[in-house]
């Protein structure tokens, strides 16, 4: 183990680095922390849906020692992607698919990855005999708690974490490491009496305020849900064909984060801000590959993707889609084939 102590000035090296590397929040949590019991209660409810992988681990999940007992100190750190654009805009426009702010450019666990590397090396340079491990959304460990004991924002009654600086915006990634930094202190929560993202959910996802019914959320229905989409759900994911943002895009504490701190890779691609519902469904394996390569939208494959599009098409009353929806009733998807037939249904029953 290597304390901070040795070198006093070390922290604040460690901050001004990381803003080198593109991040906008920066703080210590204690990797003593320890959120398995409120784990636990949810994955006793079910609430995590069929994403078993969260039941996986869950000792390592709860507790960074839990997963690294070396641990000392975890560094947590956002990275901005605030769009410049109202994430809102496309709501109204069932011509067209509405993929969440965070999957219409590159996939972030690059970029993050990559700069939490450089900055993970740049530490064991500083402090000789110190060890590290990196993380970015891929293994056990708990982000947002982690970010909210570290100071860097707190989870709001979307149960997704908020800065008094960059909103609701922040990509999260962390380093454990065997430095026995002070820790920061843990943010308060800001929400006050503000239900907005409460009532902003389509599908009224939240039981209560801090809780998420993920089983009922768009974002996992149209991302980690592999069968088809339960009906009751259908006609409120509108034409999202990718996750959702409306409980992020409402909160106030947006109005304090700048599109100008967003890190340059998170710029849309241009043919992924506004999709037109006829191109997206036209894709086969290869197109779909090609269109999403380097996207995170690609590790959901074509037949969940294309699935998602015949919801947003049935909801569209766009009997010009009708050609195109009608074809995909054969496809060899049966998931892909079960959503043409409600959208062929829909279609024709629309004025």
């Amino acid at each position: 183990m290597v304390n901070a102590l040795v070198s006093s000035d070390l922290r604040p090296r460690l901050i001004e680095r990381a803003r080198a590397e593109g991040f906008v929040a920066v703080g210590v949590a204690p990797a003593s922390l320890d959120r398995g019991d409120a784990l636990r209660a949810w994955l006793a409810e079910g609430a995590h849906g069929s994403m078993e992988w969260m039941e996986q681990r869950v000792a390592e999940r709860a507790s960074p020692q839990g997963l690294w007992p070396a641990a000392r100190s975890v560094i947590a750190l956002g990275m901005s992607y605030t769009p410049e654009n109202d994430p809102l805009a496309l709501e109204g426009q069932t011509d067209r698919g509405r993929i969440s702010v965070y999957a219409q450019a590159r996939d972030y666990h690059d970029t993050v990855k990559k700069a939490l590397k450089r900055l993970a090396r740049w530490l064991v340079a500083e402090a000789p005999g110190a060890e590290v491990k990196v993380f970015v959304d891929t293994a056990p460990v708990m982000e947002k708690p982690l970010g909210e004991a570290a100071g860097i924002g707190w989870q709001g009654k979307h149960t997704n974490l908020v800065s008094r600086d960059h909103g609701s915006w922040l990509f999260l990634g962390a380093i454990y490491t065997t430095i026995e930094f002070a820790p920061d202190a843990p943010h308060g929560d800001r929400c006050g009496s503000c239900d907005a993202c409460q009532r902003a959910c389509p599908t009224d996802a939240f039981p209560s305020p801090y809780r998420l019914d993920a089983r009922r959320c768009i974002s996992y229905l149209t991302i980690e849900h592999a069968g088809p989409i339960p009906v009751e759900f259908r006609k409120a994911i509108g034409n999202r064909v990718y996750g959702c943002d409306d409980c992020l895009a409402v909160c106030p504490w947006n109005k304090f984060a700048d599109a100008a701190a967003a890190n340059r890779a998170f710029l849309p691609r241009a043919e992924l801000a506004a999709p037109r519902l006829e191109e997206l469904l036209a894709l086969d394996d290869a197109g779909f590959r090609a269109l999403f390569s380097g996207s995170p939208i690609k590790r959901i494959g074509r037949g969940r993707f294309v699935r998602n599009c015949l919801i947003a098409a049935g909801n569209s009353a766009d009997g010009r889609l009708l050609p195109q929806v009608r074809t995909l009733t054969q496809d060899a998807d049966p998931v892909v084939a079960e959503a043409a037939q409600w959208a062929v249904k829909e279609l024709t029953a629309a004025p």
